[in-house]
């Protein structure tokens, strides 16, 4: 019978324990896989809360600047955190609308409402903003137009800021393409729906860049001569409440409309801010299906990297 041989540097007791080493375990470690998991959701549910999160454009309130299907990056953290910031995820309302498809108002679950910001600060005149309508969990996307103090109206169409217009430049012309996502309804845009020699099609669209008193612009549509949100009576702006409209100023539910009208019900407390919008990641024409083929020509292109900041001013 051969002999086993020992090492050297070892007693017998000892190579006999390393002789026969324990066998690895085998089988999925489920514990650790579910404490990944949980600690993967919480820190993305804690940098959406508190740092940035994606926003999506479902309406065309921000036209000429921003189109359905445009993906956004918006700061949590600009104004300072408030009773909205939090994203807290809702299992009912995530498989009553991913797998059963039912309308739901938000994936998320609402915080009551909590006076003031922690480490708070109001935005600036311009800024593009996240706001959750009073007694909602929806998010709009609205531009920032008059801050606490202020004497706002709206007269005709132009904005008056504390008795002065605001400044309003020449009429011209945005051109934008037709595709899924900017169907140019004939309904909302009569008439702006223009054929091009290549086949493809624009909505020409009337635009007016408005200059705010702090020098920073933007362009914004301008319809119709007569619309209902043209005449806003004038009101003072209370105190930690912000005034905010869309570009799109004929079709924009904001600040100018009640709440039962979809609207923001009047000057927002800033409490309900959620962001400011920084810049545009991409953003898709629509044409996207589940062939991941048709994934890269749905991409807009020249849209990725663009700014939110209005150009001018301070």
């Amino acid at each position: 019978m051969k002999e086993a041989v020992l090492d050297g540097n070892q007693t017998p007791d000892q190579q006999a324990g390393t002789a026969a080493p324990e066998a690895k375990r085998s089988g999925t470690d489920w514990w650790g896989e579910i404490k990944g998991i949980f600690w993967l959701v919480l820190i993305v549910l804690g940098f959406h809360s508190f740092i940035a999160k994606p926003f999506y454009i479902p309406s065309e309130s921000m036209l000429p600047g921003l189109r359905i299907g445009d993906r956004l990056v918006v700061s949590k953290f600009a104004y300072g955190w408030s009773f909205v910031s939090p994203t807290i995820p809702n299992p009912v309302a995530i498989f009553e609308g991913a797998v059963l498809r039912k309308p739901t108002e938000s994936w998320s679950v609402g915080l009551p409402f909590i006076k003031g910001r922690l480490l708070g600060s109001l935005p600036t005149r311009g800024d593009v903003v996240i706001v959750t309508p009073p007694g909602t969990r929806n998010d709009y996307i609205k531009r920032v137009i008059g801050l606490p103090g202020d004497r706002l109206a709206v007269k005709g169409g132009v904005v008056y800021l504390n008795g002065v217009a605001v400044k309003r430049g020449p009429l011209h012309y945005t051109d934008i393409p037709v595709d899924a996502n900017s169907p140019c309804s004939t309904i909302e845009y009569p008439g702006a729906r223009l054929p091009q020699r290549d086949g493809s099609e624009i909505c020409h669209l009337p635009t007016i860049t408005e200059t705010l008193p702090n020098g920073r612009h933007y362009d914004t549509i301008d319809l119709e001569p007569d619309s209902e949100g043209d005449n806003y009576p004038e009101r003072v702006i209370p105190a930690d409440h912000v005034f905010l409209m869309g570009d799109n100023r004929d079709r924009s539910a904001d600040s100018r409309f009640r709440l039962d009208q979809l609207g923001l019900g009047g000057p927002v407390p800033y409490e309900n801010l959620g962001g400011r919008a920084e810049f545009v990641t991409f953003s898709l024409d629509g044409d996207a299906t589940l062939n991941p083929l048709t994934w890269w020509p749905s991409l807009r292109s020249g849209r990725a990297g663009t700014s939110l900041h209005p150009a001018g001013g301070h």
